[in-house]
């Protein structure tokens, strides 16, 4: 059983994850184009992070942003590597979207890339319904081709 908790930041496990993410966005990204955020960042008032456990394990995170036009942003989607492709991403995003509703967010917003290493999350989001379409927030509008890429469930 995948234990889904809501998460202050303080875990040594976590922050060794949060490390690990944005060193694998920064790897995986053409230069400029990460959007992920350090911890600093996810320690934003609008953001809230969740942890994914199995018994004492850290299995993986993911945090939803708050956006001013009433929707959300999926942001640090990352499991840990011992733990792929055991459900806790699934069980992360299913949870992500149940909250979203539970807020009343119209809609739920990402931003990622392109390539191998987002092939498995890019996956995951169409089997919830995520469709590809334009920037939001503030991010810049890229064009079709570049690597970053927007996807959006409308709730």
């Amino acid at each position: 059983m995948i234990d889904i908790r809501e998460d202050d930041l303080s875990g040594e496990a976590v922050r060794a994850l949060i490390t690990l993410h944005l060193a694998g966005m920064q790897a995986d990204s053409t230069p400029g184009d990460s959007f992920a955020l350090d911890l600093s960042g996810l320690e934003s008032p609008d953001i809230t992070v969740w942890s994914a456990w199995r018994g004492g394990a850290l299995m993986g995170i993911a945090a939803l942003k708050a956006l001013a036009d009433g929707g959300g942003e999926i942001k640090s989607m990352r499991t840990d590597p011992a733990h792929l492709r055991q459900g806790a991403a699934a069980a992360l995003l299913d949870h992500i979207i149940a909250e979203a509703q539970r807020r009343g967010y119209h809609r739920l917003s990402l931003e990622t890339g392109r390539g191998a290493a987002f092939e498995a999350a890019l996956a995951l989001y169409a089997r919830r319904g995520f469709t590809p379409g334009g920037a939001f927030a503030d991010y810049p509008d890229y064009g079709p081709g570049d690597f970053n890429q927007f996807l959006h469930l409308d709730l």
